[in-house]
């Protein structure tokens, strides 16, 4: 997928925090272990580097959630940075976001941290507080 393609379907999905731009997709596509896996429905970029591997965002088009695509991208994912050489994932979530964290509690994510006021408030006249980010993270194991 192009910088601009992931750029769209994360405006389609992200209000807050707010969309990443084509030159930041671009920019972080640049740097070392990063990876983009995914279609049109969906897609996760990540980044796998001295044994630690982190999903940087997941972004599902509305009319595909609840259809597996997320667990099939964080699937991926794992498995990619297991090629990697990663021996654990981490992520940084919402903490209102209750369906991302379900979704990685499911997938065997535990709750490691928070970051306090990680994410900024939408842009606008209704402007809220910052919000924390839950740090979840994964051991990853090969599955044969």
């Amino acid at each position: 997928m192009t910088p601009a393609a992931l750029a769209a379907l994360h405006a389609r999905v992200f209000t807050t925090p707010r969309p990443w731009s084509a030159a930041e997709f671009a920019a972080l596509m640049g740097g070392p272990g990063v990876y983009v896996l995914g279609d049109p429905l969906g897609f996760v970029m990540g980044r796998a580097i001295a044994g630690e591997a982190e999903v940087l965002t997941l972004a599902v088009a509305p009319e595909a959630r609840r259809q597996g695509v997320a667990r099939g991208l964080m699937a991926r994912f794992e498995n990619n940075a297991l090629e990697k050489h990663a021996e654990t994932a981490f992520l940084e979530v919402a903490e209102d976001n209750s369906a991302a964290i379900h979704l990685y509690l499911s997938l065997g994510y535990t709750e490691a941290g928070r970051r306090r006021g990680y994410f900024a408030p939408p842009q606008g006249p209704r402007q809220g507080p910052r919000r924390d980010a839950i740090v979840m993270t994964k051991a990853l194991v090969k599955t044969d």
